[in-house]
Order: C-alpha cells, then sequence, then structure tokens
C-alpha cells in the first residue's frame, strides 16, 4: 500500500473540519489541483510549482504561458489557478459593496483597494458620485501594460456625465511600485481636471494604490497647489 493512497480525501477532510490555516502551502496548492488534475498524484507537482517560483501567490501571480511550461500543467489547470485570484477580487469588491457616502480620502480608498486586488497590470478605475457623495457607479476605464495605462480624458468625461456625476473619484495603481504619484500621475491629474471642469464636474480626488496602501492626492495637498 503507498503512502499516499486515501491522500486525497484526508486532505480534503483536513480542510473540511480545519480549513487551510494550518496547511502549509504547497498543500494548499494540491488540494486546488486535485479539481484541475482528478487522478493522479499532484503532490510532486504541487511542490514544483511553490518552489519553481518561490511562493503560492508567484504561482497565482504567473502568466499562463509560464505556468503551462511546467511538465505536468496543462491549460485547464493552468487557467483554474489564474482563476483565483480573479474570483478573490471579485468576493473582496462583491464583500465592499458600498451604499453610503464617500466623505473622505480615507473612505475612498477603503472602498477602491479591492477593486486593485492582485491586478499585475495598471488599472484606472473611475467612480462616479452624486452630489451627496454617493457612489453611482465604478468603472473599469483603462487597462494598461505593468508600466503605463493610456488615459483617455474624452472618455473619461463621458463616463462621468453617462453617469450623471456630481463629482468623481479618478484611482490607478502601481503594480510594482509604491502608493506615490509621479509626474506622470499629476499632469494627467491636471488635464483631467480642467476637462471636468469645463462641463462642470468636480474631480473630488485622484487616488494611488499600490498593494495594500493608498496615497490621496487630495488629501496630500496635491489640489490645493493647482
Amino acid at each position: 500500500m503507498s503512502v499516499h493512497d486515501g491522500h486525497r480525501e484526508r486532505l480534503k477532510e483536513q480542510f473540511s473540519e480545519h480549513g487551510l490555516g494550518a496547511m502549509p502551502d504547497h498543500n494548499v496548492l494540491e488540494l486546488l489541483l486535485f479539481y484541475a488534475i482528478p487522478r493522479g498524484d499532484v503532490n510532486p507537482l504541487a511542490h514544483d510549482l511553490v518552489d519553481r517560483f518561490g511562493s503560492l501567490a508567484a504561482v497565482f501571480d504567473a502568466p499562463i504561458e509560464k505556468l503551462m511550461s511546467v511538465p505536468g500543467v496543462g491549460e485547464n489547470t493552468a487557467r483554474l489557478i489564474k482563476l483565483i485570484p480573479q474570483v478573490s477580487r471579485r468576493y473582496l469588491i462583491s464583500r465592499a459593496k458600498y451604499d453610503g457616502i464617500l466623505s473622505s480620502p480615507a473612505a475612498a480608498g477603503r472602498y477602491l483597494l479591492p477593486y486593485f486586488y492582485a491586478e499585475r497590470d495598471e488599472v484606472v478605475y473611475l467612480v462616479c458620485l452624486d452630489g451627496k457623495r454617493q457612489v453611482l457607479a465604478c468603472r473599469c476605464l483603462f487597462r494598461g501594460s505593468v508600466n503605463s495605462a493610456n488615459v483617455s480624458v474624452r472618455k473619461l468625461v463621458e463616463t462621468a456625465l453617462s453617469c450623471n456625476a456630481a463629482s468623481v473619484i479618478l484611482a490607478h495603481n502601481h503594480p510594482s511600485g509604491i502608493a506615490v504619484p509621479s509626474r506622470e500621475d499629476e499632469a494627467t491629474t491636471r488635464r483631467i481636471m480642467a476637462a471636468l471642469d469645463a462641463v462642470e464636474i468636480e474631480l473630488a480626488d485622484h487616488i494611488v494604490v499600490a498593494d495594500d496602501d493608498f496615497v490621496s492626492m487630495a488629501d496630500s495637498g496635491f489640489f490645493k497647489r493647482l
């Protein structure tokens, strides 16, 4: 009898009774692999993935092509692995659904953080607010490379107008940096503010996100310098 006989069921039972808390990373990944590779011992593959990429997070962040370059990882397995951070982001956004008022930069930052969870590309969101600063819509407008996202001011203004927004909050992330606005961010903010002013919509804030941190350009006094 192999030491791995019944291993799948034991691991599933451990998860059902105790969750993932006490499991090492390779067992967490192994549990997921059960549902992509229904037969055979996937323990060595789980170890290989964690060892190759360096951490469980790095496995989930790896491009599909790099995952599929690992022996034993087919397209279905790679797509299941990539699905996890995407589902996690949607879960966090769903939990963070907010019907109240974004009355401060801190409230706006907390509201927006889940939208950038596990993003590897630079992404730009626009939050449209009514006259009381209640959220009318939160739209992903642009997705770029890890270095930049081209912001179409026209599209941004059209989105704000279509939502009948009294004010908006712009937000984007720095995937491989820190949550500090760059000179390019400041120049973009000036362009957008001028375009919104022309249609009588206030740019209430521009929030820069990096991992679990964010900086409000309004809170840092940038708008007062304009």
